[in-house]
């Protein structure tokens, strides 16, 4: 980015206003950019101990896998997920309210009588990966804010603030040679009027 100016006091007081701008967003971006951080990682952390919650449960039914053979999948179905959202670092984000399940109704008599205890376990097993799956979405969506904040706040920090700088600079000096040069004309000018003052008297 090359900031375009004129050297005059218009342009030097339009740099001014656009510096200071920046330099007033500057410490929300970094807030939020830290604010945004802690957030990832939250998200991560919770994301990783439901894979391994779910890991456990899964592992607990691990001798009964073959009476899953016997189990009818089509008496359980989720029926809706219910879903809100909340702001995170200016960031909306959905929120997993609820998992609503749709029971088919079965006999007990025809049926092996551990089939309810499965239902349940299907439930908690379809609460921890819905949950999950909502953790891994907010992850992403918080990761993608905090990197365009960390790119505003390298934009801001590293590029515009010093290249607006750099161009006020520029027109100070310019501004004060242009000044200086106007005050040695006008003693010059001085000078003259003097000396053919003299030389008329």
């Amino acid at each position: 980015m090359t900031i375009k100016f004129q050297y005059n006091k218009t342009a030097l007081q339009n740099l001014n206003k656009q510096l200071n701008i920046r330099l007033r967003a500057l410490p929300t971006l970094k807030s939020k950019e830290a604010a945004l951080r802690v957030e990832v990682k939250k998200a991560k952390n919770r994301a990783s101990e439901l894979e391994t919650e779910l890991n456990k449960k899964i592992k607990t039914r691990k001798e009964s896998v073959s009476l899953w053979n016997e189990f009818k999948f089509d008496l359980i179905s989720i029926s809706e997920v219910e879903i809100t959202s909340k702001k995170i670092a200016g960031v909306k984000i959905p929120v997993l309210k609820n998992v609503i399940f749709k029971e088919e109704e079965f006999s007990l008599f025809q049926n092996p009588g551990w089939f309810p205890e499965g239902i349940s376990f299907i439930k908690e097993i379809a609460e921890i990966v819905s949950e999950q799956e909502f953790f891994t979405r907010k992850m992403i969506l918080l990761d993608h804010a905090r990197r365009k904040t960390t790119q505003k706040v390298n934009l801001y920090e590293k590029v515009q603030i010093p290249e607006y700088e750099n161009a006020i600079l520029k027109i100070k000096r310019f501004l004060e040679d242009e000044e200086n040069l106007s005050k040695s004309a006008q003693k010059i000018v001085k000078k003259r009027q003097q000396k053919q003052n003299e030389v008329t008297t």
